[in-house]
């Protein structure tokens, strides 16, 4: 999964390594996680029967000429992201919102693909998160758990940026376009766990539907004449607290302040991603099975 944490403390001499570098491993680390380390990965990937969790590759097509049309009109322009955080016995609480111009289906995708990353920092032309390695524990229809192992950018006072390793179990639910995740090690952290939902957004439908507001994507289709865009909501909560003496002021106010921006961050590359998406032409075929 995508998970969205960024804490500025996690600060290690072992860490400042050659971003580069750092890329280039963590493609070969996955890549090599995938192929040996998945139990459920004893077949070429060719010959695996993809099961159909209710995502249709037509209308998911259907939906892109829509939104690549409508962007050379009327480009969308996301609004920032949304970030919201409290504190509990010591536990912070950060609520992320934000809305996303694609479909449910494909920001879920973005958000889980094993292999890519959607999380590009274009200005500086680097990976703001991505997998290192990534092993399937368990799977159970659209019910996915991996043990998974990533790094998420830091800038360090705008100096300089570090890659800190995160060890997470992530559960993701491709049906629901749901996830959850714990820690298995996180440097500082006594607690670090989180959940994330991708819902729909019916963007036309006050336009196109009028006082008729559809309640699912097959009275949206129906009102609408087949012409309203898709769009997503993706909510994100996340609990941590770090270990003492880093959850006493003044630097628990440094690692809250550093996750809030890191965070915001993660979501703006997310929606770059999709306004890259958006901008693409058709695809010569269709897209792979979800």
């Amino acid at each position: 999964m995508g998970i969205f944490p960024g804490f500025g403390s996690w600060i290690s001499k072992n860490n400042q390594q050659p971003h580069k570098a750092e890329s280039k491993k963590s493609e070969n680390d996955e890549s090599k996680s995938m192929s040996e380390k998945d139990p459920n990965n004893n077949a070429p990937a060719n010959n695996k029967i993809k099961k159909d969790y209710g995502y249709d590759e037509k209308e998911e097509m259907r939906q892109h000429i829509l939104w690549h049309e409508e962007e050379k009109k009327h480009p969308w322009h996301s609004s920032p992201p949304k970030a919201k955080v409290t504190t509990k016995k010591g536990v912070y609480h950060m609520n992320l919102e934000i809305t996303i111009g694609a479909t449910p289906e494909k920001t879920f995708l973005w958000l889980t693909d094993p292999w890519g990353s959607s999380f590009l920092d274009k200005k500086m032309w680097r990976d703001l998160m991505k997998n290192t390695s990534r092993t399937v524990l368990t799977e159970d229809g659209p019910r996915k758990v991996i043990k998974v192992k990533k790094f998420v950018v830091f800038d360090f006072f705008s100096l300089t940026y570090i890659p800190i390793p995160l060890h997470l179990i992530v559960e993701e639910n491709k049906k629901d376009l749901t996830g959850k995740y714990k820690k298995e090690k996180v440097m500082l952290m006594k607690v670090f766990e989180g959940n994330y939902k991708v819902e729909p957004v019916y963007v036309d439908q006050e336009r196109l539907c009028k006082k008729r507001l559809p309640k699912s994507a097959a009275e949206y289709r129906k009102c609408s004449g087949g012409q309203g865009k898709i769009g997503s909501k993706l909510i994100i909560n996340q609990y941590f607290q770090p270990y003492p003496p880093f959850n006493l002021p003044p630097l628990s106010w440094y690692i809250r302040g550093s996750t809030i921006k890191t965070s915001k961050n993660l979501l703006i590359a997310l929606q770059n991603t999709a306004t890259s998406a958006r901008k693409a032409g058709p695809l010569k075929e269709p897209p792979k099975s979800f």
